[in-house]
């Protein structure tokens, strides 16, 4: 029995993760690089331990991998205390899960136990000793903790140590044609999810009620994780989509809802759309910014071409907002997604990254009153001519409900 296709909806193909391997591989050697470090917590923003071997981190539980210019890698997870001996016969252990991957350590370490915050650090350090390491990359720095850098750097007195993460990135960011599908898909589910959501809103739902009606939807067709986020209020008062904390509000007839399902889908790419409803007909003030914010939108998906330039998309953003007398976008209003909700480019002025054909770009320009909140929020794929139709097929409209 394959395990494997037994337990996993989507697994991606070996010739991807191939794909993968050889082209960072190639980078490495180009920058003398020897090993890669890398580690992650969630699903969410957790996209390199998931690029490199096809399965997440979960749950806050910090998941390690150790990724060599020559050989298979070694995956760290929290699990038993591993003692020499065991070390050395786990040396060939390969989990049913996992591929290219040579060593499979664990230890009982827990960022809220924190006496416990070197053991994943002194695995790595002893594993680059005894392979002689003399240059090491570290992938995703936001990512990696204090101690655990501190352990590794410390200990390999001898070993030269860099920031890879941009080596990584410029891969990472253009899609094959393997994950495009799987983008594609993602965003299907989640036309599937917002129909769903049209049904179940009336006067008297709660918006928690929604969010766990999307949410079983999305799953049931195959999501691995979701940020949902949704939010009702009065028409003439602002109504921004919010955490799950704050869900325990009951709707009236008249209000409005806004709701965003930015989830990912079997294999784990993200995508997300974001869209508003009214209990009943919109206001005039609600519909004028809802169109302010679609041609927003165009602003930026006009310039979404191969070689431009961040900076001069987020310019050509502010410039149009000013020109309707609204405030500029202070926040990341467009970026790339992929095994990450948030992934690179950011179109805002400090992102160095160009823009590349196949990238996984969502746009979603807000305008914010003090009387209204209206969006338009979908995900594009760059081409070397433009960008592609919607991957949503869901209109970009005002949903009016009749109750």
């Amino acid at each position: 029995m394959d395990t494997a296709k037994e337990r996993i909806k989507v697994q991606i193909s070996t010739e991807e993760l191939q794909r993968r391997w050889k082209a960072v591989r190639e980078a490495m050697a180009r920058e003398k690089i020897d090993f890669l470090v890398m580690q992650n917590s969630n699903q969410w923003l957790g996209g390199y331990v998931k690029w490199f071997t096809d399965v997440p981190s979960f749950n806050g539980y910090p998941t390690t991998v150790v990724f060599p210019r020559d050989g298979e890698m070694t995956v760290i997870n929290i699990g038993p205390r591993m003692d020499p001996e065991s070390l050395l016969t786990d040396l060939s252990t390969k989990d049913w899960a996992l591929r290219g991957v040579k060593n499979r350590f664990t230890a009982p370490y827990f960022p809220s136990l924190h006496y416990s915050k070197t053991y994943d650090g002194e695995l790595v350090a002893d594993l680059l000793k005894s392979s002689k390491a003399g240059a090491v990359g570290f992938v995703g720095m936001g990512h990696i903790p204090a101690p655990f850098h501190q352990t590794i750097t410390t200990q390999l007195t001898s070993a030269r140590f860099m920031d890879a993460t941009d080596l990584v990135d410029e891969i990472k960011a253009v899609k094959s044609e393997e994950e495009i599908g799987l983008i594609k898909n993602a965003a299907s589910i989640q036309d599937a999810a917002f129909e769903e959501a049209l049904k179940g809103l009336r006067p008297g739902a709660r918006d928690s009620d929604i969010f766990a009606l999307v949410q079983y939807t999305v799953q049931k067709l195959g999501s691995e994780e979701q940020l949902i986020m949704a939010g009702s209020a009065p028409m003439g008062t602002p109504c921004p989509m919010l955490k799950r904390h704050f869900m325990h509000r009951e709707m009236k007839r008249g209000d409005q809802f806004t709701l965003m399902i930015e989830t990912n889908g079997p294999g784990g790419m993200y995508a997300e759309m974001g869209r508003t409803c009214v209990l009943g007909k919109a206001s005039e003030e609600l519909l004028q910014a809802s169109e302010v914010a679609r041609q927003a939108q165009q602003v930026t998906l006009d310039l979404l071409k191969p070689g431009a330039d961040p900076k001069e998309l987020i310019a050509a953003n502010n410039e149009f907002l000013r020109s309707k007398g609204l405030p500029v976008e202070k926040r990341l209003y467009a970026h790339g997604q992929g095994y990450d909700l948030v992934e690179r480019p950011g179109i805002r002025d400090d992102e160095p990254m160009k823009i590349q054909a196949n990238m996984n770009i969502t746009v979603h320009p807000i305008i914010g009153t003090p009387r209204v909140f209206a969006w338009a929020c979908d995900n594009y794929l760059v081409t070397e001519k433009g960008v592609t139709d919607c991957l949503h097929r869901t209109p970009k409209k005002i949903f009016e409900i009749e109750c």
